[in-house]
């Protein structure tokens, strides 16, 4: 077996002791090791400190999992990928990567109801907590109704400020907001203070030209879609409903019985 380059071992046990925010040991363990005479023991000392971190990232992604109230069954492993065409697959395995959220890019998905939009937003939003990214999923009318109940407790700049410590929002079938003047006003300022900053992932059952029905204001919607779109990625869920496929197969299995039976 090839030996380790010890070269590689010191960097790589200084750069996790800096990452676990200890600068003494990153700085003395590994030259009081070798001027002990002791070098031969650095890559058993890797070994420990790679578990320490493979600990750390367990918990972190543990803390963020529970943060984040993503659906658990909702990942990749449970999504049917043979319902997808290639092309959007490709996008999907893409956005799971997370190089868009480091961007604070957006990513919008269109389809009507039951054709996975849902499913695929918590996939990647499950994907991305694995890599260390901090994920909020929420249907929209209800974070709409929280940043209302803030704004007039006077406190919708704090509750901003919470949603911020987020990379990416999820909001989950924005085609359902009410519509009242206060519920748009609260969701476009939402927009417009992620903007460039922090990254949305929207899934709608309603394309662009009827977002009038949730902003009702023609200059209120273009601006949002304008924010939006500057900096994203759209996926367009062209393919067969979930929910009336299961049914086909339901009726399909009813209509076998009575000859079984037979």
């Amino acid at each position: 077996m090839r030996a380790p380059d010890s070269h590689a071992v010191i960097e790589r046990i200084q750069e996790l002791l800096a990452s676990f925010r200890l600068p003494t040991l990153a700085r003395e363990m590994v030259p009081t090791f070798v001027k002990a005479g002791r070098e031969d023991v650095l890559p058993l000392l890797l070994d420990v400190v790679e578990m320490e971190a493979h600990e750390r990232h367990d918990r972190r992604v543990e803390r963020l999992r529970q943060a984040s109230h993503l659906p658990a069954g909702k990942t990749f492993d449970t999504l049917e990928r043979s319902r997808f065409p290639r092309g959007l697959l490709g996008k999907f395995d893409q956005l799971a990567r997370g190089e868009w959220v480091e961007s604070a890019s957006n990513v919008l998905a269109f389809g009507l109801p039951g054709r996975g939009k849902s499913h695929v937003a918590c996939a990647i939003g499950h994907a991305l907590l694995e890599l260390g990214h901090s994920v909020l999923f929420t249907p929209t009318f209800r974070l709409v109704q929280e940043l209302l109940a803030a704004k007039r407790d006077l406190q919708l700049p704090r509750a901003l400020r919470r949603l911020d410590r987020f990379d990416l929002v999820i909001l989950d079938d924005i085609g359902y907001v009410q519509q009242s003047a206060e519920e748009v006003e609260v969701l476009f300022t939402l927009m417009a203070e992620r903007y460039e900053r922090r990254s949305m992932l929207i899934t709608s059952n309603l394309v662009f030209s009827e977002w009038d029905r949730i902003f009702r204001n023609p200059m209120t919607t273009a601006a949002a879609i304008d924010r939006l779109v500057h900096h994203s990625v759209i996926l367009e869920f062209d393919v067969k409903s979930y929910r009336s496929e299961e049914a086909r197969q339901r009726a399909h299995a009813a209509a076998e019985l009575p000859q079984q039976a037979e």
